[in-house]
C-alpha cells in the first residue's frame, strides 16, 4: 500500500509481537512451574508440541479478527475477543495433547497449559492495547492531502475517520475554485487553488502522501506542482489505487477498459490456477467425506419440515458466461418462486425456519462441493449469479460481466467483506467492486484469508 500506509507492515508487526509473547509466556510458565529445577531439557521437551499449539492459536486469533486493523476494537471488545480466543485455543490444546500423548510426546502439561494460557492472555491483551493506542495516535499518523472531490473521496474520508488504525490523517483537501460548496465538516481543511501552491501546502501541513482525482497528464500545472514536491519524498496515488487499498474494492465508476488490460494479466496466474484446482479437488473430497454422516440427517430434517424436495437445483452463470446447474440443500418454501425469479432479501419470508439455520451455518452449501469437483466452481471466488439477474445487471452496471473471468466460488471476498445480499443495484455494484478486487489480487494468501473469515462467519452463525 506504500510506505506511508504500511497496513501490512503493521499487521505483520502485530503478529510478530504475538509470536514473541507466546514463546516468552511459555518460558515464563516453565520457569514458574518447575522453579527451582528449570533447565534447558524441560524447554526442549515442550518446544515442539507448543509450537504446533501456537500455530493453531495464531489461526484462531486471525479468525477472531485480532489482526484486522480496519476492525474497530474498544478495550472491552478487545479483552472479550482475546479471552475467547485463548479459551478456544486451550480447548484445542487439550484435545491435541490428549490425542498425541505417548504417541508424539510424553509430557503431560495440564498445569503448564493453564498457567501459559493466563500469562498469554494478559500479555497479548496489553500488547494489542498498546499497539492500537499507538496506531491511533494523531502524532503517529501520516499527513494526507487529497486533490479533487467526488463520491470516492467522500468514502475514503469516511473510512479514514472511522479507522484510525490506518495511521492516516487528512490534513489538506485541495479543489479548484470552480468546485461547488464543500461539506461543512471539510471546510476547515479545504483550499481552493489551481494547484499552483501545493509545494508550500505540503510543507505547512507536513504532508506524507498525496491522492489525486485528476491525472497529472491531464493538468500541466498539477503535474509541475507535484514534480516540485519530489524532494519531500511524498508518496503519490491516483484515486483508483488509493480507494482500492483503503476499502478493498475497485471503484467501478472511475475505471476504464484500459484498467482491465493493465491489471488482469491472466497469463501470470496460470500456475496459481492449476494448483488451486488441485487444492479444490482435495479439500472438496475431504469436506464431502466428513459431511457424509450429516447429509442424511439434514435431508431428513428438510423432509420433516415441509415434505418438499431435499435439494434445490438452479441454473447459474459460471466462468466466461457458461451456464451450469448449481446444487444446494433447499432452504425456501416449495413454491417460493411461483411468480418468477426474485432477489434474495434480508429476513426473506420465503426462507423456512430450518432454512435460516442452514444458511447461517452454510450447511446448505455442502452439495455445491459436487460443483467444485465437476470444475464448475471453486472453493473461493465470486458467488455464482442466476442468468436472469446477470443479464439485468449487465445492462445497469459497467463491467459487470468481467466478474465472470474466473470460476465462481462457495465463498468470496464480497461475501466476507460486503453486504449480505445483492438485492438492489447499489448492493450489486458494491459486491462487484469487491469481486473485481479479488479477481485482480487473487492469490493463495487472499484465498486463505477468505476461508478463515468464512470459518469465523460459520462459527459465529452470521451467514446469510
Amino acid at each position: 500500500m506504500g510506505k506511508n500506509l504500511a497496513l501490512n507492515t503493521k499487521k505483520y508487526s502485530l503478529i510478530l509481537g504475538d509470536v514473541i509473547i507466546l514463546y516468552l509466556s511459555l518460558w515464563l510458565t516453565l520457569v514458574i512451574r518447575y522453579y527451582p529445577n528449570y533447565n534447558r531439557a524441560i524447554w526442549s521437551n515442550h518446544l515442539l508440541p507448543f509450537t504446533i499449539i501456537f500455530v493453531g492459536w495464531l489461526l484462531i486469533f486471525f479468525i477472531d479478527n485480532l489482526y484486522e486493523l480496519t476492525y474497530g476494537k474498544g478495550r472491552l471488545n478487545l479483552l472479550g475477543r482475546v479471552l475467547r480466543s485463548i479459551l478456544i485455543g486451550l480447548v484445542f490444546a487439550m484435545i491435541f495433547f490428549y490425542l498425541g500423548q505417548d504417541r508424539l510426546f510424553t509430557i503431560r502439561p495440564q498445569r503448564v497449559l493453564l498457567i501459559n494460557g493466563t500469562i498469554s492472555a494478559i500479555l497479548i491483551y496489553l500488547w494489542h492495547l498498546t499497539f492500537n493506542d499507538l496506531t491511533k495516535s494523531p502524532k503517529m499518523a501520516s499527513g494526507l492531502m487529497i486533490i479533487g472531490f467526488n463520491s470516492q473521496v467522500e468514502e475514503i474520508i469516511r473510512e479514514i475517520n472511522q479507522r484510525p488504525q490506518f495511521g492516516l490523517q487528512l490534513r489538506s483537501l485541495v479543489v479548484e475554485p470552480t468546485t461547488l460548496q464543500m461539506p461543512d465538516q471539510l471546510k476547515a481543511i479545504t483550499t481552493y487553488d489551481r494547484f499552483e501552491n501545493l509545494k508550500n501546502l505540503c510543507l505547512e501541513k507536513k504532508i506524507n502522501a498525496i491522492v489525486s482525482t485528476i491525472h497529472p497528464r491531464d493538468n500541466a500545472v498539477l503535474s509541475k506542482s507535484l514534480f516540485d514536491c519530489l524532494p519531500f519524498k511524498i508518496s503519490f496515488f491516483d484515486i483508483a489505487t488509493f480507494y482500492e487499498k483503503i476499502t478493498g474494492k475497485i471503484p467501478v465508476t472511475t475505471i476504464e477498459q484500459t484498467w482491465f488490460l493493465e491489471n488482469l494479466t491472466e497469463s501470470s496466474k496460470r500456475t496459481y490456477e492449476v494448483i488451486k484446482r488441485i487444492l479444490d479437488i482435495v479439500f472438496a473430497v475431504i469436506l464431502l467425506t466428513c459431511s457424509l454422516i450429516f447429509i442424511p440427517l439434514v435431508a431428513l430434517a428438510i423432509k420433516l419440515n415441509d415434505n418438499g424436495p431435499v435439494l434445490f437445483i438452479q441454473k447459474r452463470v459460471g466462468k466466461n458466461g457458461k451456464i451450469f446447474t448449481a446444487i444446494k440443500f433447499r432452504t425456501m418454501r416449495v413454491e417460493a418462486e411461483k411468480n418468477g425469479p426474485q432477489w434474495a432479501a434480508k429476513n426473506d419470508p420465503r426462507v423456512t425456519k430450518l432454512g435460516k439455520f442452514l444458511r447461517k451455518t452454510r450447511i446448505d452449501e455442502i452439495p455445491q462441493l459436487i460443483n467444485v469437483l465437476r470444475g464448475e466452481m471453486s472453493l473461493v471466488g465470486p458467488r455464482p449469479e442466476r442468468p436472469e439477474f446477470v443479464e439485468e445487471l449487465q445492462a445497469l452496471i459497467p463491467f459487470y460481466k468481467e466478474r465472470l473471468l474466473v470460476k465462481p466460488g462457495l465463498s468470496g471476498w464480497a461475501q466476507v467483506m460486503g453486504p449480505a445480499y445483492g438485492g438492489s443495484k447499489e448492493e450489486s455494484l458494491e459486491k462487484l467492486q469487491y469481486d473485481l478486487f479479488y479477481i485482480k489480487n487473487r492469490s493463495f494468501g487472499l484465498d486463505l484469508s477468505i476461508l478463515l473469515k468464512t470459518i469465523r462467519t460459520v462459527l459465529m452463525v452470521k451467514g446469510q
